[in-house]
């Protein structure tokens, strides 16, 4: 039976846990996404061609954007004490010992396609009536996005992006102990692909849609029709389950040529949200 002082400890241990939580997701956070924009903003000239919208997103935005993602980064801090306290429990096995190369891959794979497909049909169900306003709505304020949306949700939201991240760690630890890499891996791609499709820009080459190599992975125009229509192109990392289910926009390959294919001498169209 588990003594006052027992529980102080394993009190202790949870509140030290969410410190690392936030500071880690923090780190994580900046650095995507704050990288991401720190790139574009010194590419500057260069890469203002590739801009898919023509509006610009104004700084109270981009600031309502980082608030509500600070608050994301708390939620997703107390949710992931349910991996920690799984893995104290014993129910999610860790690896012990030197990292093993082949399981990291397969580990890092099985979890980015678990996620895909959860975040996915997820998606599809925050745009229903009953939930879009109470939990998706703050997201969708983002019509024109930034970098710095890759984590602005609702607290609804925010909930049920967290929850999932235990599910599938308990999943992968049913097979074979987590390789924590692989878990940081993962972690690592879901940020900066998030910053990346938030970022406005386009820098994927003309051609990268409809080719077999590179057709089945999410591009930045791909998740900005999303924002901007709100209809279509509910996928994350590919685009298998929006063209499986009917769920593509019928003009994202167009829309994605219009932007990939400009040259820095040739007129942009308008494409942002009001221009259709």
């Amino acid at each position: 039976m588990l003594t006052v002082p027992d529980l102080f400890a394993l009190l202790m241990q949870f509140v030290r846990h969410m410190a690392d939580g936030i500071q880690q997701e923090l780190v994580r956070y900046i650095v995507a996404s704050g990288g991401v924009a720190g790139v574009l903003w010194l590419a500057g000239k260069r890469v203002a061609h590739r801009r898919i919208q023509s509006r610009r997103a104004p700084l109270r935005d981009i600031m309502r954007e980082m608030r509500q993602s600070l608050w994301t980064i708390m939620v997703f801090s107390v949710v992931d004490l349910l991996t920690v306290a799984l893995a104290i429990a014993g129910v999610i096995r860790i690896a012990d010992g030197a990292n093993n190369v082949a399981a990291i891959a397969w580990q890092a794979v099985v979890l980015i396609l678990l996620h895909d497909t959860w975040f996915y049909w997820m998606h599809r169900a925050l745009h229903t009536r009953a939930l879009f306003r109470l939990t998706h709505l703050a997201h969708h304020r983002s019509r024109t996005p930034t970098s710095w949306a890759a984590y602005s949700f609702a607290t609804g939201e925010a909930v049920a992006e967290a929850l999932v991240i235990p599910a599938m760690v308990l999943i992968v630890a049913l097979i074979a102990p987590i390789q924590l890499l692989s878990l940081f891996i993962f972690l690592g791609y879901q940020i900066a692909n998030n910053a990346i499709g938030h970022s406005g820009h386009e820098l994927a080459w003309s051609g990268f849609t409809r080719n077999p190599w590179t057709g089945w992975m999410t591009t930045t125009t791909h998740h900005d029709l999303h924002h901007s229509e709100g209809r279509y192109n509910y996928g994350l990392y590919f685009t298998w389950w929006d063209r499986w289910m009917g769920t593509e926009h019928p003009r994202y390959h167009d829309r994605f040529e219009a932007v990939a294919s400009r040259t820095r001498s040739s007129p942009a169209p308008d494409l942002s949200p009001s221009s259709e």
